[in-house]
C-alpha cells in the first residue's frame, strides 16, 4: 500500500513570525513523510521572539530559514497557506497548482508596549497558531 505524503508551503509577507510558528508546528503535528516550508513576499529573517516561545512551547525552529517565494515558485504544493492578508492578496501563481487557504493571524512583530507585553503577544498569537494548525490538520 503506498501512503500519501502532504506538501504544505506556508507563505507570509516576512517569513520572519507567523509563517515560521506554522512551519514548526505543522511539522510538529504532521507525519516524518509529509513535507512543510515557509516563505515570504520579502523575507527579513527569522525574528529572535518567534524562536523563544516556540521553544517555551517545545518546538525548536532556530535552524529555519526566512526564505523568499521565489525559491519554492516552480514547486508542487498540496496546499499553499497564507496566515497574513498581504500574502494572501499578493500570493503568485505556483506553475505547480496547490489548494490556497488563508488563515490570518496577528502580527506579533508590530506589536507594541512593554518587553513583557510584546512577549505576551508573541505567546498568544503562536498560541492561536497551534491551535489553527492542528485544526486544520485534523479536518483533513
Amino acid at each position: 500500500m503506498v501512503q500519501y505524503t502532504m506538501k504544505v508551503l506556508v507563505l507570509c509577507t516576512g517569513n520572519s513570525c507567523r509563517s515560521q510558528m506554522a512551519e514548526g508546528w505543522l511539522r510538529y503535528f504532521m507525519h516524518d513523510n509529509d513535507t512543510v516550508h515557509s516563505a515570504g513576499l520579502i523575507p527579513k529573517g527569522l525574528h529572535s521572539l518567534a524562536i523563544k516561545v516556540m521553544n517555551e512551547a517545545g518546538v525548536d525552529i532556530s535552524h529555519h530559514t526566512s526564505d523568499s517565494i521565489d525559491k519554492f515558485i516552480n514547486d508542487k504544493f498540496d496546499f499553499i497557506i497564507t496566515v497574513c492578508d498581504n500574502a494572501a492578496e499578493n500570493c503568485p501563481v505556483f506553475s505547480g497548482g496547490g489548494k490556497k487557504i488563508h488563515m490570518p493571524f496577528d502580527d506579533p512583530d508590530a506589536a507594541i508596549g512593554t518587553d513583557e507585553e510584546i512577549l505576551k503577544t508573541f505567546r498568544r498569537v503562536c498560541d492561536e497558531i497551534k491551535i489553527k494548525m492542528k485544526s486544520w490538520l485534523d479536518s483533513l
